[in-house]
């Protein structure tokens, strides 16, 4: 099978050295066709000409920074049936890539994404990808250290969402319309697409025997800073949310748990640093001003399978593993 590996790179100079050549290394190894392509986001320091001057076998696509949205363009253009689409700080472990992509070779027709067990680049720190869906006042939260994660992280299982490696139906990443940029510059892009899929009678395979590393936040951090990336989490949960949930309990939970939030917004405030005051008052004047002006693609009304997602991916039950 042809598949194509799309590594996302904005500024990343020092991350591809000690990234691409594992990508590398196993895109060789690999029993598929695959082929390495390296989009540059507009970078300013000289990570594609040092590209071109070490990997000359490595294509270098060049686009304008739309973050994650980049993958939409390249996708649609792509002919091979999977792509892995990486972040530029994700190293490789032996053998990924075939368990990530053998569900698509075999034809599981409802197969959306395929997700790695992912460590940090220690190797012992767990960071996903069998992700979980709850809520915490009022905005959802995704993640793969719920309580009692350890049990189920060698289960091949679904997820509820992705992080920064995923190997993907180009067919029907295409058919979504991908990465939705109401959310640029980022955050909770991976989730709104893994939803979308799931209510489109899709889901995603979590696939432990596929490892990967990353380093995290190697790019966001550097170009927004902790309080920035938290900022832009609070705000695009809020689209998410916004765009996504109508049913009523969804609804509710959310207004009563942001009435919270922007109280201790209130009550903490005076013993907060500058920059870190009323954080949830600021993500939410920012999300109202994008959600006026911004097209949008909003949920049906049908709220099926909106519950389903909830209750498929909710901590107690990604925690009970069955015998």
């Amino acid at each position: 099978m042809k598949v194509v590996i799309f590594v996302l790179n904005y500024n990343g100079r020092q991350l591809l050295p000690e990234c691409l050549p594992s990508i590398l290394r196993e895109a060789n190894a690999s029993r598929h066709d695959c082929r390495v392509v390296v989009i540059d986001n507009e970078s300013t320091d000289d990570g594609p000409e040092w590209l071109a001057e070490n990997y000359p076998q490595i294509e270098l696509c060049r686009l304008s920074n739309r973050g994650l949205c980049s993958f939409n363009t390249v996708m649609a253009e792509a002919t091979a049936p999977v792509a892995i689409l990486l972040n530029n700080d994700i190293r490789f472990c032996a053998g990924c890539i075939d368990p990530l992509v053998e569900p698509f070779d075999f034809g599981e027709s409802d197969c959306f994404m395929t997700a790695p067990l992912c460590h940090q680049f220690d190797g012992e720190t767990y960071e996903g990808f069998r992700t979980a869906v709850d809520w915490s006042y009022g905005l959802v939260r995704a993640t793969a250290r719920f309580p009692g994660n350890e049990a189920g992280r060698e289960l091949e299982d679904w997820t509820a969402s992705v992080g920064a490696a995923m190997a993907v139906d180009r067919e029907k990443f295409v058919e979504l319309g991908g990465f939705d940029p109401i959310y640029l510059p980022g955050r909770i892009e991976d989730l709104d697409l893994s939803f979308r899929a799931f209510r489109a009678g899709w889901h995603i395979r979590y696939v432990p025997d596929s490892r990967m590393e990353h380093l995290g936040m190697a790019t966001f951090g550097l170009a927004f800073g902790e309080v920035g990336c938290d900022r832009l989490a609070l705000r695009n949960t809020l689209l998410f949310q916004w765009k996504n949930l109508r049913a009523l309990r969804h609804r509710v939970r959310q207004l009563c748990g942001l009435s919270v939030r922007l109280a201790a917004d209130l009550i903490r405030a005076p013993r907060l640093p500058r920059e870190r005051r009323f954080a949830m008052f600021r993500a939410l004047c920012e999300a109202i001003t994008i959600w006026r002006g911004a097209e949008r693609h909003v949920s049906p009304r049908d709220t099926g399978r909106e519950l389903d997602f909830f209750r498929r991916f909710h901590p107690r039950r990604m925690s009970t593993v069955e015998q």
